[in-house]
């Protein structure tokens, strides 16, 4: 039996409607389920970049690659998990907060070089950009304050260095 991992894909492709269908699309009809999606537009004007975290195993990927590759919008399909790469995640905590309890999250939150963008009198939200690890990091820490919402971006991620 094969060992599934999670599996990182960044996709150009046209920036027009449909395309996010097609490409879920393609996912659901052969059974693959997408663990984190983040689109928005590219250094590119009309185009738009991907970024697909799958759970699959190696012969999964490359048929995922290669039915990508087949989508008439779909201009480039790199795996990531093979090069050196940079991802990041940001994420949005809203924690139960009294006069009393300000203080250590803000600590906490400085730590994780996060910042404070909402404070009520009954809660503080806070942002906090990182990897997968930070962020639950994070989250593990917060839970003893009463995490009341949670919102994540999905990861983004691009190829480390200089492109050829």
């Amino acid at each position: 039996m094969s060992v599934q991992k999670k599996y990182t894909i960044s996709v150009l492709v046209q920036n027009e409607s449909g395309v996010l269908t097609r490409i879920a699309g393609m996912f659901s009809r052969r059974g693959f389920n997408i663990e984190s999606l983040a689109v928005g537009t590219s250094e590119k004007p009309g185009l738009s970049r991907m970024t697909i975290v799958a759970l699959a195993d190696e012969d999964e990927i490359q048929q995922i690659q290669k039915q990508l590759e087949k989508l008439i919008d779909v201009l480039d399909v790199q795996s990531l998990d093979s090069i050196p790469f940079v991802d990041r995640e940001l994420i949005l905590i809203q924690v139960s907060a009294n006069a009393q309890t300000r203080l250590e999250i803000s600590q906490i939150v400085e730590l994780f070089r996060g910042r404070v963008v909402d404070v009520s009198t009954e809660s503080l939200i806070i942002e906090v950009t990182g990897d997968q690890g930070k962020l639950v990091a994070i989250v593990e820490l917060l839970k003893k304050f009463n995490i009341m919402a949670i919102c994540r971006t999905g990861q983004i991620a691009l190829p480390r260095g200089s492109k050829d």
